[in-house]
């Protein structure tokens, strides 16, 4: 059973929903019933699932879209709502337009600036059918925001939602250049925002680099570091650990240093001479297959 994953905003997680009959593919716009309404959203992913009878007799459905094994990323479900249709003419003309959707934009910050809550409004974004307004926001911490709700309501006449997402979603939303000189991942092929560590630094021999170097336009350690990790930590099993022993042509050294991608490592030798500094060479891992 194959659903599809829907978006309805740029900052906002993806559902999946059941196509039914709908021949679908990646960007189409849809609408849909929500537990809260109607809304259009954009088709971003599929995923694969299995349906699994559970002992009391009902059935579950198991989404996992990375497809692995002993997978922890599974989410399970009894229910999956179907897409209504493909959205048409008729829809889009129901969509409040750009004009509005900034005027609101700049209505909710100046209350915000009038409340002084120290909180940044990023976007505005109108449900399909009218009824809600929802803002997101970027804030330190929790923001006591009853206050700001309660004026928007009066100011707007809709249901008020206010939505923290993180400072990495802004730059998804925005849009930039990267170090690279390409636009940001995160705006356009990268959906998943996952967790960036600095061991992933560490393994890829650049966290000397320093964090302003290694950082993106968000301020957090740059998406791409996990791109290449695996296969440098693949390629770290093969080396000896540094402070470990080995004898080089018959010398006795200590490793002290790793060359990753080049597969060799900085081994350095006692001085015979206490008055003379210890020797380094750099010693290839393979330098005996290539013989």
């Amino acid at each position: 059973m194959k659903l599809v994953q829907i978006q309805f905003s740029p900052w906002d997680r993806a559902y999946n929903f059941d196509p039914g009959e709908l021949s679908l593919k990646k960007g189409d716009k849809v609408v849909v019933k929500t537990d809260l309404g109607l809304e259009i959203g954009e088709v971003i992913d599929f995923v694969e699932t299995e349906v699994k009878e559970k002992e009391d007799g009902t059935k579950e459905i198991v989404i996992c879209k990375k497809n692995c094994e002993n997978c922890q990323n599974e989410e399970k479900t009894k229910e999956v709502k179907s897409i209504l249709r493909i959205a048409g003419p008729s829809d889009f003309k129901k969509k409040v337009n750009e004009e509005e959707r900034s005027k609101a934009l700049d209505i909710c910050k100046k209350a915000v600036k009038k409340l002084e809550l120290p909180m940044k409004i990023v976007d505005a974004f109108f449900s399909y059918d009218g009824t809600r307004l929802t803002f997101a926001f970027i804030a330190d911490g929790r923001i006591d925001f009853r206050e700001l709700v309660k004026e928007l309501t009066r100011t707007f006449g809709k249901t008020i939602r206010l939505q923290q997402i993180g400072i990495r979603d802004e730059a998804k939303l925005i849009g930039d250049f990267g170090h690279c000189g390409l636009p940001l991942c995160c705006k356009g092929f990268l959906k998943d925002l996952n967790s960036i560590t600095s061991e992933m630094a560490e393994v890829q021999q650049c966290a000397h680099r320093g964090s302003e170097r290694l950082s993106g336009i968000c301020g957090r350690l740059m998406c791409c570091l996990a791109y290449e990790e695996k296969g440098y930590a693949d390629l770290q099993k093969n080396m000896p650990p540094i402070g470990m022993k080995v004898n080089v042509d018959g010398k006795r050294g200590v490793v002290v240093g790793h060359h990753v991608l080049k597969q060799s490592v900085d081994v350095e030798f006692p001085s015979e001479k206490e008055s003379e500094q210890p020797t380094r060479m750099e010693v290839d891992l393979n330098r005996n297959k290539k013989k």
